[in-house]
């Protein structure tokens, strides 16, 4: 199971979360998100970190999608508004991984992710008042409603305190879990103690 820190905006923060060697990297290009790091970080901050980098957005347009993966050189696009199939398909098979994030209640229909089938993998978030970073985790039982066809990163809440029970979801084809707001001091400063919790655990969930 991979692990992406999520809404990363401080240059010094990034370079300590960087540190701890995540899969992924998520940056928040929706200008509403008190997480929006493009007035705080520039591409050069951007350019020898390792991870994937994953450009988050907001039913922003093609052209500013585009603009930011080549200035930004993003490794993935995380499409987390209300983008159509045919709109996220326009960036397929441009070298980028492509992840349409789908917000998860009671009355989500997961018939829905059929159509974007093309993606490269689903992220599931918990539906709330914010486009992402609510800090509350959504019921994972729903999630045997999925048919596990397409790994997933499971969003939403995941925090040190209920990491075991995400590692305790059986029949789930989780790729990676997803940590932004209930591992933070403040809107995108990373707590790196409750990451290493964290990477603590599910460490020691693989060498069981």
């Amino acid at each position: 199971m991979k692990i992406k820190i999520c809404g990363l905006k401080d240059k010094t923060n990034l370079a300590q979360v960087t540190l701890l060697r995540p899969d992924y990297l998520g940056f928040i290009f929706h200008p509403l998100s008190p997480r929006y790091m493009a007035h705080t970080m520039f591409p050069a901050d951007l350019e020898s970190i390792p991870g994937t980098k994953t450009g988050v957005f907001v039913d922003s347009d093609f052209n500013e999608i585009d603009t930011q993966v080549k200035q930004y050189k993003l490794d993935a696009i995380q499409f987390h508004g209300n983008e159509t199939p045919a709109f996220c398909e326009q960036f397929s098979g441009k070298g980028q991984t492509l992840i349409k994030a789908f917000s998860i209640d009671e009355g989500f229909n997961f018939n829905t992710v059929r159509d974007f089938s093309f993606c490269d993998y689903f992220l599931f978030d918990t539906k709330g008042k914010y486009k992402g970073g609510n800090g509350t985790a959504f019921d994972w039982q729903l999630l045997s409603k999925y048919n596990q066809e397409k790994p997933f990163i499971l969003s939403g809440g995941i925090s040190d305190e209920n990491i075991d029970e995400v590692l305790n979801l059986k029949g789930m084809n989780i790729h990676a879990i997803d940590l932004n707001s209930k591992v933070e001091t403040s809107p995108g400063i990373k707590n790196i103690e409750k990451i290493k919790h964290i990477i603590s655990k599910l460490k020691s969930h693989h060498e069981l």
